[in-house]
């Protein structure tokens, strides 16, 4: 089979408002000049529809005229590197996610160790931060907790309350292994956000590993958090 057909059979294959690049597509990088050609003839077609440069969708049409990807699939080409994960969105638009907040991001986040990810396309802005620990595809939720942790005093009309009973849900449907490797990473991360995991660890009764977490903190400092007065160990872990 030729390079175009092999590319129309496979975009065929994908779901309506998933987006691609040319690393989604089993081609090598010799056949990208003939494959830019054959999406080109596709996008002339209407089959589908350029997002960005080398990233497309293909277009789903309702009685209400074109559905667009959702903010996140139009982002997806960015987080990964063919199948690899190399970054996450973070920030409010992923505390907003999380329930943590209702304010919708005017500008998004992009976490990633080793890249700096700029996105401008249509509505859709994102800025490049830098993440604590290398992104793959198994850590990354874990960074995104994390990271909640270590902005919760930055979360836009969050409900203290609210606040405590998401993140201890969070916690409470972590594995063993995911509640190690979440204490792990936590090392890496400011000392506020360690103390505010061994706060809410300790207060839902959860100590497996927090000792790390305990022994990695200066036991004169204090840290100043919103959600002090929602947590009755707080005191215990120096946060005010």
């Amino acid at each position: 089979m030729n390079i175009a057909g092999n590319i129309a059979r496979q975009i065929k294959r994908f779901p309506l408002g998933k987006t691609f690049g040319y690393k989604d597509l089993n081609i090598t990088k010799a056949q990208y000049v003939t494959a830019a050609k054959a999406l080109e003839r596709l996008q002339r077609k209407g089959t589908i529809k350029k997002v960005a440069n080398g990233k497309f969708y293909k277009p789903e049409e309702t009685v209400f005229g074109e559905l667009k990807p959702s903010e996140y699939q139009l982002l997806k080409p960015y987080l990964f590197e063919g199948k690899k994960r190399i970054a996450y969105i973070t920030g409010a638009f992923l505390y907003n996610k999380m329930g943590l907040t209702r304010q919708v991001a005017s500008k998004i986040k992009i976490a990633s160790r080793g890249r700096r990810i700029y996105v401008q396309t249509g509505t859709i802005s994102a800025t490049p931060v830098k993440s604590y620990i290398e992104v793959n595809t198994t850590n990354y939720q874990k960074l995104e907790f994390l990271d909640a942790l270590k902005d919760i005093n930055k979360v836009s009309d969050l409900n203290p309350k609210s606040g405590v009973v998401i993140l201890s849900s969070m916690l409470k449907n972590m594995t063993d292994k995911e509640l190690e490797d979440t204490i792990k990473y936590a090392l890496a991360y400011p000392p506020r956000a360690r103390a505010v995991l061994g706060a809410l660890l300790e207060n839902i009764q959860m100590y497996a590993f927090i000792e790390k977490l305990k022994e990695s903190l200066n036991p004169f400092s204090e840290y100043k958090t919103v959600i002090s007065k929602e947590l009755p160990t707080a005191k215990k872990w120096n946060l005010v």
